[in-house]
């Protein structure tokens, strides 16, 4: 499935009724989900994130970019962020399914329509952009909308596309830029002083541009020029990150302004961690950060993860506590609290129904399973035991990582417990799915059978769906499998105090794996595919056979020791 984003960010922060207005309009388009409306009073400027299909996505943006002309008069605009339009920008960012090759032509098309359509000047920026020098969105608003007068009738800058005349419906639109690019995370560092020039100094030190040189005071003193005459620059430290210093009234307090453009080069938390070191060099402290729009759960579990190593801790620990680490060590409820369900991208577009079971409580869950549904059963069962299974074998890696006298030791015991938690969030998809295949092959069932084409597209879609049937259980009985090393390793190295957390643990991962047997066996039996039949029989009985293998050495092992 193709999934684009959009980030358009409006000249308007401050007025909600106009920004509730503008934003509405994404979901007037079918297939369109919007998923953030973040508005800022300082910088008087709202970033509002949606998702979708590429041709719903831009038909949301194309309607989105006419409110904004609708209600918004630049003429008037003021704020704290550049800015030259009353849509400043609007970026499409590839999600899945596409790559950013074939998310050009979508920024082409709308840009166009936007031009032609609104008589709004646009740039294309980014990996859109039509020459080098306008790839960098800063060049394309210099001068910002106080200066577009001027550049639209300067011919090295007249629009890619819609007017390059300053007319009224202009002056009161300005321009747009709208562009194709990486996911960019808006990024702001949160400092214990008020001093925008200080802010400032810490983010020339950061921003890839970095500053000019000059002689004196970095900030005011004499620019140095090379031989040519040109000003010598100074580089940042930070590669693909943008950066200015602004002081908020709303929070009293200065901020570094960073755009990061490219996490997998510089990730939130090497940016954090840069900036703490440049702010402690000006004797200023960094009090927390704040995240302007999304961001996604892997550059928060990378947060976390380079936290943990820093204390030497085990990396095996459950996503919920990952991301509390993250945000606690970035202090991102510095300024207000953070929701993680409100600001990571896939826990928005998460669908509750695909964890309709894993996200009951024990009770409710136990009374799911004793209803008179036979869905969740056995294969969903399995699946829950063997995750509790591999959830104590991670629990004993955790603990042996922490333990007094081992501190060389934690990175070994760290590693079992990633291996561990893997495979524990692994068997929780399965509950879910294993109910999931159930009911396809239901649905299947109750295809219509009134003819010869109709009774034999219902026995493919049936033998597909009990195939889906099969294989789901089979899986759990490999990670159930797959698990009991994980027990193995801890009863023969662990804490020995959490010997026998080992041994139950490999005792539960030894039924998850016999019960997935069994639903593998049952649902074979009514599938008309024999060679299919066999391949998949012949390796449950390998499984099952080890199964039962390593729980013996396993718990012989452990009444060893208890």
């Amino acid at each position: 499935m193709r999934i684009i984003e959009c980030v358009p960010n409006i000249s308007e922060g401050r007025d909600r009724a106009k920004i509730d207005a503008i934003a509405a309009v994404v979901e007037t388009v079918e297939g369109v989900r919007l998923l953030d409306v973040d508005p800022g009073k300082a910088t008087n400027r709202t970033v509002i994130t949606f998702v979708g299909g590429p041709e719903a996505v831009c038909e949301a943006a194309f309607r989105l970019v006419k409110k904004a002309q609708e209600l918004i008069d630049m003429r008037s605009h003021k704020g704290e962020h550049p800015r030259f339009g009353a849509t400043d920008v609007c970026p499409l960012v590839p999600i899945s399914g596409i790559t950013m090759e074939e998310l050009v032509p979508y920024a082409h098309r709308l840009g166009e329509r936007i031009g032609n359509e609104l008589g709004i000047p646009v740039y294309a920026y980014e990996h859109a952009a039509k020459e080098e020098k306008r790839r960098n969105l800063a060049n394309d608003r210099a001068g910002e909308y106080e200066g577009l007068a001027k550049k639209l009738v300067d011919p090295a800058w007249k629009p890619d596309f819609g007017p390059a005349a300053w007319n009224e419906s202009v002056q009161r639109s300005g321009a747009v830029a709208v562009g194709a690019r990486k996911l960019l995370v808006a990024y702001n560092v949160n400092l214990n002083s008020t001093s925008t020039r200080r802010a400032n100094a810490i983010a020339f030190d950061l921003r890839e541009a970095g500053r000019v040189k000059r002689e004196g005071d970095p900030l005011t003193g004499k620019i140095v020029t090379d031989a040519s005459g040109e000003p010598v620059k100074i580089p940042g430290k930070l590669k693909a990150v943008k950066g200015i210093g602004w002081y908020i009234e709303e929070y009293g307090i200065a901020q570094l302004s960073l755009n990061l453009n490219d996490i997998d080069i510089t990730p939130v938390h090497i940016a954090f961690d840069e900036a703490c070191k440049s702010a402690a060099e000006r004797g200023i402290r960094v009090t927390g950060s704040e995240l302007v729009g999304l961001i996604p759960k892997q550059a928060l579990l990378d947060a976390a993860d380079f936290f943990l190593k820093r204390q030497e801790r085990s990396l095996g620990i459950p996503e919920r506590e990952k991301i509390k680490i993250a945000v606690k060590s970035l202090g991102l409820d510095d300024l207000a609290p953070f929701d993680p369900r409100k600001k990571v991208i896939e826990y928005m577009l998460e669908d509750a129904a695909s964890k309709r079971l894993v996200s009951m409580s024990l009770e409710r869950f136990s009374e799911e399973t004793a209803g008179e549904s036979p869905a969740p059963g056995g294969g969903s069962v399995a699946a829950y035991v063997g995750a509790l299974g591999v959830a104590l074998g991670g629990m004993v890696a955790n603990l042996s990582a922490h333990k007094r006298g081992w501190d060389e030791r934690w990175e070994e015991f760290s590693r079992w417990a990633v291996k561990a938690e893997d495979l524990r969030t692994r068997l929780l998809h399965l509950v879910d799915e294993d109910t999931r295949a159930f009911d396809r092959i239901l649905a299947a069932m109750q295809l219509p059978k009134d003819g010869p084409e109709q009774v034999a597209a219902r026995k493919a879609a049936i033998r597909e769906a009990t195939k889906g049937a099969i294989l789901t259980p089979l899986e759990t009985l490999r990670l159930c499998v797959a698990s009991m090393e994980v027990a193995m390793a801890m009863a023969q190295d662990g804490l020995p105090a959490s010997v026998s957390d080992a041994g139950v643990g490999v005792m539960c991962a030894r039924t998850g794996a016999l019960g997935a047997y069994l639903n593998v066996r049952i649902n074979c039996a009514t599938l008309d595919d024999e060679a299919f039949k066999q391949q998949v029989l012949a390796e449950a009985e390998t499984l099952k056979a080890k199964a039962e293998a390593v729980e013996a050495e396993v718990m012989a092992l452990t009444l060893t020791k208890v």
